[in-house]
C-alpha cells in the first residue's frame, strides 16, 4: 500500500517510514503541515499517519480541510496528547482512529490494517479484496502474490515493492532517484545500476513471457508503467 507519514520529530518519522517500507509498502514522509496537506491532496494514499503539533499548519487542520474536500483516506492520529477530549476532538473532525505516543510499531500496523480494511481508500485499491489490478496484473496485497493474466507470477519483496510502486503512479515516469528512496530509502549514487539490474529482473518475469511490454525505459529519465485500467 502507499502510507503518507506527517509527523515533525524527525525520530519518530524516520522510525514508522523505515518500519512501513521494510513491511513492503511505499511511503512519502514530511515534518511540515503546509507540505503534507499538499502531498495529501495530490496523491493517493491508502491511508495517512498524522501528527497534531506540525510547522505551518496543524494537523487537526490538516485533517479537516482533506475531509472537507471529500477525501475519506484511512486516517490514523498519533500524538503524545493523551487527554480524552484530544482523542475526542481527532476522531470528531475525521480520524479513523487514535493512537498516543510512544507506540508499539506492531500496534500501528494492526490499527493500519483495521482501518485501511473497514474504510478502504480511493483510488485503484480494491477495499473489499486488498488487491492493486491494473492492465491484466494484478497484486494481491495482503498475501503479497501476483498475478497476470490468469498466470502466478513469483516475485521476491523488493521485486514486488518496485511493481506495486510503478503501478501506483502508472503513466507517470520515474527516476532512478525517485525509486531508490521509495523502494529503498537508501542514497545511493544516481549513476548506481541497483535499479536496472531489479527492473531487468522484473521484466523477466511480468512481461517478457507476456505479448505487451508495459514497463517502458525512457532513456535518460527513467521507467514508467503504461498499463490503462
Amino acid at each position: 500500500m502507499k502510507m503518507l507519514v506527517i509527523e515533525d520529530d524527525d525520530r519518530i518519522r524516520l522510525f514508522t517510514s523505515n518500519g512501513l517500507r521494510e513491511e513492503g509498502h511505499v511511503v512519502d514522509d514530511t515534518s511540515n503541515g503546509g507540505d503534507g496537506l499538499s502531498l495529501w491532496l495530490n496523491g493517493r494514499y491508502d491511508a495517512v499517519i498524522l501528527d497534531l503539533n506540525l510547522p505551518e499548519m496543524d494537523g487537526l487542520s490538516i485533517l479537516k480541510s482533506a475531509r472537507q474536500k471529500g477525501d475519506a483516506t484511512p486516517t490514523i492520529i498519533v500524538s503524545a496528547k493523551k487527554a480524552v477530549d484530544e482523542r475526542v476532538e481527532g476522531l470528531r473532525s475525521g480520524a479513523d482512529d487514535y493512537l498516543t505516543k510512544p507506540f508499539a510499531f506492531s500496534e500501528l500496523l494492526a490499527r493500519l490494517d483495521v482501518i485501511t480494511r473497514r474504510r478502504g481508500a480511493s483510488g485503484v485499491l480494491i477495499p473489499s479484496g486488498d488487491t492493486l489490478a491494473i492492465a491484466g496484473i494484478s497484486l494481491d496485497l495482503s498475501l503479497r502474490r501476483v498475478v497476470r493474466d490468469g498466470v502466478p507470477v513469483n516475485l521476491n519483496p523488493k521485486e514486488f515493492a518496485l511493481l506495486e510502486f510503478l503501478m501506483r503512479n502508472a503513466g507517470r515516469v520515474m527516476t532512478k532517484e525517485v525509486i531508490l528512496r521509495q523502494v529503498w530509502d537508501y542514497r545511493f549514487e544516481p549513476q548506481s545500476n541497483i535499479v536496472d539490474a531489479l527492473i531487468c529482473r522484473l521484466r523477466n518475469k511480468v512481461d517478457a513471457p507476456f505479448q505487451t511490454a508495459l514497463i517502458e525505459t525512457r532513456r535518460g529519465v527513467g521507467y514508467v508503467f503504461n498499463g490503462q485500467d
